[in-house]
């Protein structure tokens, strides 16, 4: 509320400083208000009217519309040019006329309410809201769009048999929280069927194991909705799953990468057993650890509409799935993703019949986070307590638990499985996630680390250990025991002296409030208008808070500049002119302890008491930087010089030359105007790291494009270098530097100083490459020289 608020002062403000220049700020500062007032209220609000969306449309600035999944494949795909499956995005918005059509809002709820005050079981509530969903019918333009778009693809990827696969992407899925395998994914689906398997995929947002996790995660009723992916299938002849570093132990830049042969389904529903790799993430990303085990079967693509589970050719079935040259490329692929996403990646991938590999979607990885030490000597308890089984099995979430064996394969019932027993089964199916928030442990005989009930086991904390091999023959019902995943060992009875052992807290990313806050931020943080040159740099185009504010700045500062060139000023505001032996012409308006001593004849450096100020023209003065002979421009240089354009106002005799600096004791704001130069300069400096900052930013020449990119460039380095944030927009540099302790900010203001004038005219002299790197150590120079100073 106060954000908004110093918002809409910003804009009384600057249209009666403009005298009422800007009143279309307010028609988007409306728009922006009424958004965060819906979000605050619990609503998502939808970004496209649009019911479908290609990929080559999608980014992730759209993933409330398309959600997670959608939006990373598409841009693994567009901005990454790794390969991915072609495809379409069926929107929320698509999702939300679905619902509406069929008044399906009020009969969800009411069922889902039922269930939650516990009228009716997960199960019976489930199946009620799928079959609503499943007896409903799409609006018409829906599934217009769906058929046209499908035949679009077919069309422009001449495809002669098309099939495809309709997967999940609801919100939320594939970010803070995974879902993994807890929606339903339907392959190899024709054109025909594409509007029914859309319904299906819908349908599993109410699944019993949906339900739970949304439950336990706080999902409210508004963040509900599923986006659905439609893709061209690919006939995979291996699929699998990678892991950009070990989730239990990231420390040691190890990769995972589990596989087998066939489509993916069986493998990420840990119904197969896979191979086993693990390799460096250093180059040369050598091969550590091996485990090829012998694959029985292998679910195969066998044109559309059919898919069948076959034996694995005999000489195949203990062969490694993966070459090296597939490792190497996973790895390097795995390492880009990572870079792009910022985060651990869990890429799932496939190679198909022209041994390609295609990314079917990657998503952050959960790591474990660090836990507190044990309080007792583990050693020692191998004396004490009954060993049923160590060293067999591999952990996907290390811990420690304890209670009762609640065992599948010996007669027990999902359904029924009570508070804080150990669930110990075959396989290690998403559907046993259902009970996650129930369980103390789990225990499989066969799983995969990189698979689903995995992910959702270390977002949940429970201990897991998957390929135990013999588990539910050697744990009985009703058993007492005590597992430890991280020394692999399964104890008889309750270790007592075990119960010290704590795991971490939820990561915060994961509640409510985080999610909200998230989409608030979304209307308040990012900015689309950089550059003031551009043509969208107007009100109609602010579309978020921080956009308003930087048009309100640009345009004040404009203002300002003007106030200066046309207008008296205030004897309490007006301080004068800068009296130096330079060719600044530099106005300075003290807004408060900028400057000291009377000024009626002008102001003399020494009565500067600005701290960004001094800091700047004790850089600007150094000997050899501020060059007044005039500069050598050749044929080419001038006649560029011609074309070039400045603001009418600079081509009034009157005004070349004059700048303006707005001061304080802690603040600078100063705008040059030097030729065919301009330079902006915000400063604020203190003692308070947190609020220190510097905004750099210079434009122009009077050359051609070659020479002033050779001098943008050269900025670049220099203050990339001096730890600033640099943006290139053409022969635009925007640098930003943030939270440095008072010392280090005024040693880059001085920099700052030292290229103003020494840069002035540089461009004219760029001439060659090899002036970047001699101009960069002679700043490079002078900085070392004055480290101290």
């Amino acid at each position: 509320r106060q954000l908004t608020d110093l918002v809409r002062e910003l804009i009384v403000i600057i249209n009666h400083l403009t005298e009422q220049k800007y009143p279309n700020l307010f028609t988007s500062f409306h728009e922006i208000e009424k958004d965060l007032e819906a979000i605050l209220n619990g609503r998502v609000l939808l970004p496209t009217s649009e019911y479908v969306l290609p990929y080559s449309r999608v980014s992730r600035g759209l993933v409330d519309a398309v959600g997670g999944k959608n939006a990373h494949i598409a841009e693994i795909s567009s901005l990454l040019s790794l390969r991915t499956p072609e495809g379409f995005a069926v929107t929320t918005t698509a999702f939300t006329a679905f619902w509406q059509k069929n008044k399906l809002y009020g009969k969800v709820s009411q069922l889902n309410d039922q269930w939650q005050q516990k009228q009716i079981s997960v199960e019976n509530a489930a199946a009620a809201i799928q079959q609503l969903i499943l007896e409903s019918s799409l609006p018409k333009k829906l599934e217009q769009d769906i058929m046209r778009t499908a035949a679009e693809i077919v069309e422009q990827e001449k495809v002669a048999l098309p099939c495809f696969a309709v997967r999940s992407s609801a919100l939320g899925e594939d970010e803070a929280a995974s879902f993994a395998g807890q929606y339903r994914s339907f392959l190899s689906v024709t054109l025909e069927q594409l509007p029914d398997a859309y319904k299906k995929v819908v349908a599993s947002l109410y699944s019993p194991e949906a339900m739970e996790y949304r439950l336990k995660k706080d999902f409210r009723p508004d963040e509900i909705m599923m986006a659905v992916a439609v893709q061209l299938m690919i006939p995979a002849k291996v699929s699998g799953v990678l892991y950009s570093c070990d989730p239990l132990h990231p420390e040691t830049e190890d990769m995972i990468i589990s596989s087998a042969w066939g489509l993916g389904e069986p493998i990420v529903s840990g119904k197969v057993p896979t191979d086993h790799f693990v390799i460096s993430r250093k180059v040369p990303h050598k091969l550590n650890r091996v485990q090829i085990v012998r694959k029985e079967e292998s679910l195969v693509y066998q044109g559309c509409g059919g898919l069948n589970t076959e034996a694995v050719r005999e000489d195949q079935r203990t062969e490694a799935s993966l070459k090296n040259h597939h490792l190497q490329q996973l790895v390097e692929n795995a390492l880009q993703l990572e870079k792009y996403f910022k985060r651990p990646q869990d890429v799932e991938f496939a190679v198909d019949h022209d041994d390609t590999i295609v990314i079917l979607q990657s998503r952050q990885l959960h790591l474990q986070q660090t836990r507190a030490p044990r309080a007792c000597d583990l050693t020692e308890l191998s004396g004490k307590y009954p060993i049923i089984m160590r060293g067999a099995g591999v952990a996907a979430m290390e811990g420690i638990a304890s209670g009762p064996v609640w065992n599948l394969d010996k007669g027990k019932n999902l359904q029924d499985f009570p508070v804080g027993a150990i669930l110990v089964a075959r396989h290690a199916s998403p559907q046993l996630a259902r009970v996650i928030h129930r369980a103390a442990g789990f225990i499989t005989d066969i799983g995969s680390t990189t698979g689903h009930l995995a992910t959702v086991a270390r977002e949940f904390r429970v201990p897991t250990l998957f390929n135990t091999g013999d588990a539910t023959n050697l744990l009985a019902n009703d058993q007492e025991i005590t597992m430890d995943t991280e020394c692999l060992t399964i104890y008889q009875g309750v270790v007592q002296e075990l119960h010290y052992y704590s795991l971490q807290e939820e990561a915060i990313e994961e509640m409510h409030e985080y999610r909200l806050l998230r989409r608030v931020l979304k209307k308040i943080e990012p900015l689309n208008l950089v550059d003031p040159k551009e043509d969208n740099f107007i009100p109609a185009e602010c579309r978020t808070y921080h956009d308003i504010t930087r048009f309100i700045h640009e345009k004040a500062v404009e203002t300002i500049i003007d106030l200066s060139f046309y207008h008296a000023h205030h004897r309490d505001t007006q301080a004068g002119q800068l009296i130096w032996d330079y060719p600044l012409d530099l106005i300075f308006i003290d807004v408060g302890g900028g400057i000291k001593g009377k000024h009626e004849n002008g102001i003399a450096p020494e009565q500067i008491t600005s701290v960004p100020m001094q800091e700047l023209l004790r850089g600007m003065s150094w000997p050899g930087m501020w060059d007044m002979t005039p500069a050598k421009v050749d044929f080419s240089s001038f006649m560029s010089s011609l074309t070039r354009t400045t603001p009418t106002r600079s081509s009034r005799p009157e005004d070349v030359g004059r700048n303006l600096a707005i001061v304080s004791k802690e603040y600078t704001n100063i705008n040059f105007r030097l030729g065919y130069h301009f330079t902006v300069i915000d400063a604020y400096i203190s003692d308070s790291v947190l609020d220190n900052h510097i905004y750099f930013r210079f434009s122009g020449g009077v050359t051609d494009t070659t020479k002033r990119s050779r001098r943008i460039r050269l900025l670049d380095e220099i203050l990339s270098y001096y730890d600033f944030f640099c943006e290139l927009h053409g022969d635009i540099v925007v640098a930003r530097l943030k939270r440095m302790d008072r010392k280090s900010m005024l040693r880059r203001l001085f920099l700052l100083g030292l290229l103003v004038g020494f840069t002035r005219q540089l461009d004219v002299k760029m001439i060659n490459d090899s002036r970047i790197q001699q101009y960069f150590e002679q700043i490079q120079t002078i900085m070392e020289e004055t480290h101290d100073h």
